[in-house]
């Protein structure tokens, strides 16, 4: 374990700059740049408003502050596994001609996309400002969920990054199973009839929606709940272990196949 905390403090560097590689690839075409970070998910709010309550009569309290939540920790999950999915393959050449550690790249893919997560976190606030919605002490309680969602992003980027050097179609496929899991996490609808049905599993089972669920709760006043912090924790640690130990058992084939 100290050889392992060794090593990742003697890259630590490395990683920083990583960091800000991607951060700066991501908007390197883009006009607005990093201003885009906070646009993207204000006009994806503004549009999503109009949709549900305007067109189709959507009744949520709060429903801009309850779909940008939403929408702001699927969007860091779905970037951030997407970008980690890719890291192995994306910097093949500097892998073939320099030792470092290979699990600094997917963390560095994780961890740029939670950077541009926090900064769109100042959208949420706006948007909880003009709602009029009072901040309580719950609102300390938001820090759990996102913890958590930075865990199962990890842990789900390490299982795919491995997964994509040996099979090229990972990245179309999981972009299918992105989309089951954003309609079942209640990003825009309200959860509460599917709870109370047959179908509440669909739901349940879903770590992400109990993420979602406990931070919509912190930001808008009302307790946690338990269930889902403790579902949600403990499939995002379990799949935290199975990928670091996917990633650590395959590595060394890494090069053979990109």
């Amino acid at each position: 374990m100290k050889r392992i905390f060794s090593n990742f403090n003697k890259y630590r560097y490395l990683l920083g700059e990583l960091v800000k590689k991607d951060i700066k690839l991501k908007y390197r075409n883009s006009v607005l740049g990093l201003l885009w970070t906070l646009l993207e998910p204000l006009l994806t709010m503004i549009v999503l408003t109009i949709v549900f309550t305007t067109l189709m009569g959507h009744d949520t309290p709060n429903f801009p502050v309850f779909v940008l939540c939403g929408r702001l920790l699927y969007s860091y999950f779905s970037n951030g596994t997407k970008l980690a999915l890719k890291s192995i393959r994306r910097n093949s050449a500097m892998i073939r001609k320099v030792y470092v550690p290979k699990y600094i790249y997917p963390l560095a893919s994780t961890l740029s996309g939670f950077v541009t997560f926090m900064i769109s976190l100042s959208v949420l606030v706006v948007v909880a400002v003009v709602q009029n919605i009072k901040p309580t002490w719950h609102i300390f309680e938001a820090i759990i969920p996102m913890l958590t969602l930075l865990i199962l992003t990890v842990g789900t980027g390490f299982i795919l990054a491995t997964l994509g050097v040996f099979f090229r179609d990972t990245e179309y496929l999981w972009g299918v199973i992105l989309m089951l899991i954003m309609y079942a996490s209640a990003i825009f609808y309200n959860p509460s009839k599917i709870l109370a049905s047959n179908n509440a599993w669909i739901l349940k089972y879903n770590p992400l929606f109990g993420i979602i669920q406990n931070f919509r709760n912190a930001i808008l006043g009302q307790p946690m709940n338990t269930k889902y912090f403790l579902y949600s924790a403990t499939f995002s640690v379990v799949v935290l272990i199975v990928g670091v130990f996917m990633f650590y058992k395959k590595q060394d084939k890494f090069v053979l196949y990109i």
